[in-house]
């Protein structure tokens, strides 16, 4: 049976063949290629549907009554931002930074998940005693599966049946993600995409638009002031395939059997530690991933627009006029989304601006709080944010200006967990394994020239070398 990613492709080429003059000059040939896609299109759905069943038998959490498993699911990750904002007014009115406790409080609440014993684990630490004792029972020659274990819903070389293998509890795993995105500054601020527990990749279509002039724009659309019976040049839009193929990222923690017996000790260290792994690495491979195996970065895209240093600027510097051209070369429409970001060695060069005004002058750069009022300081009006991600003061990529809505981010929305023991039989240790399918990239195949002018515009906007 074809998958849906190959009954989508067919869809493609046959609504391309419908639209070709040739198939519209023939009423036959149309009607029987019409006849086909409704074919195609009925196929795709029964698949669908087939497979949300398949997943529903393999979800360890609550299904809302009368919603697919796959609906509830998407349902889940798509709430994962809301809920990281009520996990952050949970943690401001207890005084501290969120922890793993809090980010499952606001995830069972969020959900609606309502804890049965017979059914579900009640903290994540029961859970990886389970995996941990399943796979003791599999070493000894003995079946120890807890009931409450699901295996992942994956195909062929996912699992490995002597490792683990099995879903991560819906309101934990919401948690772990929640969490990571509370903690990260990039991952809350980009487009996020969740698929099916079926699919390991997504195609969409994209405007190809690289240019703004008459004609150019949407790829090929145009416009004209035309009098009475005057005709006009055939246009229409240009689009280009853009692929998403999930990568795997795979974090490793190792625990000792004193931790292991201590179920709420090793749920808020796994938790808190598969957060923040989970968290850097994917805004790490967001910011400058290289595209094989992982993300594709923003500063590796064809997309980003490098500012050259000033003529006999001195070496690790920054001064007013990058950050002038930056901002000029920033694309207007996503200016009042654009976030700069930094390595934190920069400040001190950014408490050195300001612009001459008259025998006087003006902050360029305001600090958080004081003048600002804000919880970041800003540039331009823009927050300002340190990460560890931007390279070291004077390298390409030290400072970022960056609208993140035109980055899109894909993930299957789960996370899988297998364990092992004898990678470290000797040191008494359990070795835990969470892994995440995800892919991203920017939206942008490469700068656009504007309507005038000639100094192309982009969402993504960086310093070079100094």
């Amino acid at each position: 049976m074809p998958s849906v990613a190959e009954l989508r492709r067919k869809l493609g080429d046959l609504t391309d063949k419908l639209n070709a003059p040739e198939t519209i000059a023939d009423a036959r040939a149309f009607e029987a290629t019409e006849a086909e896609i409704s074919n195609v299109e009925g196929e795709i759905a029964r698949t669908e549907r087939a497979q949300a069943r398949s997943a529903a038998l393999a979800r360890p959490a609550s299904e809302t009554a009368g919603a697919s498993a796959e609906e509830t699911r998407n349902a889940d990750i798509q709430s994962i931002a809301r809920m990281a904002s009520e996990l952050r007014s949970v943690a401001h009115a207890n005084g501290r930074d969120a922890g793993f406790a809090d980010a499952l409080f606001v995830a069972r609440r969020g959900l609606g998940f309502s804890v049965d014993n017979a059914r579900h684990f009640r903290s994540f630490g029961e859970q990886l005693q389970a995996i941990a004792a399943y796979s003791l029972g599999v070493r000894a020659g003995t079946q120890n599966l807890d009931s409450r274990l699901v295996r992942a819903p994956t195909g062929a070389g996912e699992v490995d049946p002597t490792g683990g293998g099995f879903l991560v509890q819906t309101d934990f795993a919401a948690a772990i993600f929640m969490l990571a995105h509370d903690m990260g500054e990039i991952l809350g601020r980009v487009n996020k995409v969740p698929i099916s527990a079926n699919s390991n990749g997504l195609k969409i279509n994209a405007v190809d638009e690289t240019s703004r002039a008459t004609g150019s724009r949407w790829g090929g659309v145009a416009s004209y002031w035309v009098n009475e019976g005057d005709q006009v040049n055939k246009t229409k839009p240009k689009f280009r395939r853009v692929e998403f193929d999930l990568h795997k990222l795979m974090s490793v923690m190792y625990t000792t059997d004193e931790l292991l017996q201590d179920s709420t000790a090793l749920g808020a260290i796994a938790g808190q530690a598969f957060s923040e792994e989970v968290m850097f690495m994917t805004e790490d491979a967001i910011f400058e991933g290289a595209g094989a195996g992982l993300p594709l970065g923003v500063l590796n895209s064809p997309a980003l627009v490098t500012v050259a240093k000033e003529n006999g600027q001195a070496t690790q510097t920054v001064v007013k006029e990058n950050i002038d051209k930056m901002w000029s070369r920033m694309w207007a429409r996503s200016r009042p989304n654009a976030v700069w970001f930094i390595n934190q060695d920069i400040e001190p060069q950014l408490h050195a601006l300001n612009q001459a005004v008259g025998t006087g002058g003006q902050l360029v750069y305001l600090p958080p709080g004081g003048l600002s009022a804000a919880p970041y300081a800003t540039l331009n009006g823009r927050p300002l944010i340190a990460t560890e991600y931007n390279s070291a003061l004077g390298s390409p990529g030290d400072i970022l200006l960056a609208d993140m809505s035109q980055y899109t981010l894909v993930d299957k929305g789960g996370v899988n967990m297998a364990t092992s023991m004898h990678v470290a039989f000797l040191t008494d240790e359990m070795v835990f394994r969470i892994t995440y399918r995800v892919d991203g990239k920017p939206m942008w195949s490469a700068p656009l020239t504007p309507f005038k002018g000639t100094l192309t515009k982009s969402p993504f906007v960086a310093l070079g070398a100094r």
